[in-house]
């Protein structure tokens, strides 16, 4: 991939393009438009954005989304219904209580424990929010946070752009993009999006080995204790969505010996303790629309939901690593942990 194209404060993360062939700059331009509108309706850490808004309407109402939005909000329920609740986009009351605000404050409210999680009253998708399409209305203030699976929705929006299949027809008009079947990878973040133009199967490996065969992608299992900096296993990928969840890089302060960090069980509202990381991929191959939010969102959701159970309702394959340094993978997983 010759060509690289840096959106350096998308999605809070920055997001890299590597293509093939190179973006010109009125496609760049709308795209960082794209991007900028994105952020407009689904950040709650921006005052002008519709979730905001939401959050700020102490008596609820009726809230008008973008049509891209039908695909985020069915992956919601899906995702709800998955883990009984767990995995629940109004989980952003509770991120706001523990101190994950819009202004950063990472400083927990005194009385945070007697308001957190759905057990406590907190507003919830299934029972909350009523939808309509692309219309959320509601009754009371509802604070809604897609981190769980939001870069990886736009990672296969802008994906669906640069393959002029669909996405914002201003984005395309009069710029020039891939186009069609042309190789490109989309880091969101470190959840990726790879188009090769190849068939979705993944290069196998050798048992131990840390080569990858033919063209592929490579990609380090990052140590959850020792971020930045250290590598427990590889997976290497030739089409697909990969994805990869930890609280080792966004984390603060400690409650009751629980460290906080944003990956928590909406049932309850607080930080999961045994999952350390979890990756998956979600082949090209498997006929899911949107591929990346998909893997995005289970990686989220094996932090409160054992993948077995996943499994019933998905198709993927997972690792993860628990906190007592125990590890799982599934059979066809496209990569191993190293041994000793």
């Amino acid at each position: 991939m010759p060509y690289t194209t840096a959106f350096e404060r998308a999605m809070g993360t920055g997001m890299i393009i590597q293509s093939a062939t190179a973006l010109d700059d009125g496609f760049r331009s709308k795209l960082d438009a794209f991007i900028d509108g994105y952020e407009s309706v689904l950040s709650r850490f921006r005052a002008d954005s519709l979730v905001t808004a939401m959050g700020e309407s102490s008596h609820g109402g009726s809230f008008d989304f973008p049509d891209w939005a039908s695909g985020l909000f069915d992956l919601a329920d899906a995702f709800c219904t998955a883990t009984d609740g767990a995995l629940d986009p109004c989980v952003g009351e509770d991120l706001i209580r523990l101190g994950y605000d819009a202004r950063y404050s990472m400083t927990m409210e005194p009385d945070a424990e007697h308001h957190l999680g759905a057990v406590h009253g907190r507003p919830t998708w299934r029972n909350d929010v009523e939808r309509h399409g692309t219309t959320l209305v509601t009754q009371r203030a509802v604070h809604l946070d897609f981190g769980a699976f939001g870069k990886g929705y736009c990672a296969d929006l802008i994906g669906a752009i640069l393959d002029g299949h669909a996405g914002d027809e201003t984005v395309r008009q009069s710029a020039t993009g891939p186009g069609s079947h042309a190789p490109y990878i989309i880091d969101a973040g470190g959840d990726l999006l790879i188009r090769t133009g190849e068939p979705a199967q993944p290069a196998p490996l050798a048992e131990g080995s840390g080569h990858d065969t033919g063209d592929t992608v490579t990609i380090a299992l990052e140590d959850p204790a020792n971020p930045g900096t250290e590598a427990i296993g590889i997976a290497s990928i030739v089409d697909g969505a990969f994805c990869a969840s930890a609280p080792s890089r966004r984390h603060w302060g400690e409650e009751a010996g629980r460290q906080l960090h944003h990956l928590l069980n909406a049932v309850d509202g607080r930080p999961v303790r045994d999952v350390a990381a979890s990756w998956v991929y979600v082949p090209s191959a498997a006929g899911r629309p949107y591929p990346t939010a998909l893997a995005d969102g289970l990686a989220t959701a094996c932090f409160v939901t054992a993948p077995d159970e996943l499994a019933r309702a998905f198709d993927f394959e997972c690792a993860a690593v628990h906190a007592d340094r125990t590890a799982i993978m599934s059979r066809h997983f496209p990569g191993n942990f190293f041994t000793v």
